[in-house]
C-alpha cells in the first residue's frame, strides 16, 4: 500500500447532494470539517476524501467530463490507496489529520451527482473522516498514512 500521497484538489459546497466547486485553499476544523462545506458538523463524515484514480477509472467508462468534485468530495487525493484504508487510520494532510470513520456509503437515492455522472463512485471508495486536529491544506500538500 502506497503510504504517502498528495491533494489533487479541494472542494466545497453549500448545499448537500451537488457537485463542489474547487478551491484554492481551505481550513480544517477540529471535530467539525472544511470551514464552509455543508458536510460539516459534529458527526462521523465530516470531510469525505476520493482517490484521483476512482474519478480516472469513471473516465474510461465514456464519462470524460468528470473532475475533481463531481463526486461531492472535498479532497481529491493522488497516489495514495484511499479506498484500501481501514476505518481508524490517521491520515497527515497539510498542517492538519483526519481519521477514517467511514468506508464507502449506502445510497438510498439517486442524487444529482448520479444524474449528471450515469454513475456514483462515492459508495464504493470514497472514505469519509473525522478532523481531529485542525489547519490549513491546499492542493499539492502531502497526504501520509501515520
Amino acid at each position: 500500500m502506497n503510504k504517502q500521497g498528495k491533494i489533487t484538489a479541494i472542494s466545497v459546497s453549500s448545499n448537500k447532494g451537488i457537485p463542489k466547486t474547487n478551491v484554492d485553499s481551505a481550513r480544517l476544523i477540529e471535530n467539525f470539517g472544511i470551514e464552509g462545506d455543508a458536510h460539516a458538523g459534529d458527526w462521523h463524515r465530516q470531510v469525505s476524501l476520493l482517490a484521483l484514480e476512482s474519478i480516472e477509472k469513471m473516465k474510461l467508462n465514456g464519462l470524460i467530463h468528470l473532475k475533481p468534485g463531481a463526486f461531492a468530495e472535498n479532497i481529491t487525493t493522488e497516489n495514495i490507496d484511499i479506498p484500501e484504508l481501514p476505518v481508524g487510520s490517521i491520515l497527515e494532510i497539510g498542517e492538519a489529520k483526519l481519521q477514517i470513520t467511514q468506508i464507502g456509503k449506502e445510497c438510498h437515492s439517486r442524487c444529482a451527482i448520479y444524474y449528471s455522472a450515469g454513475d456514483c463512485v462515492m459508495p464504493r471508495e470514497g472514505i469519509f473522516a473525522r478532523v481531529i486536529k485542525s489547519g490549513e491544506i491546499k492542493p499539492g500538500d502531502k497526504v501520509k498514512i501515520i
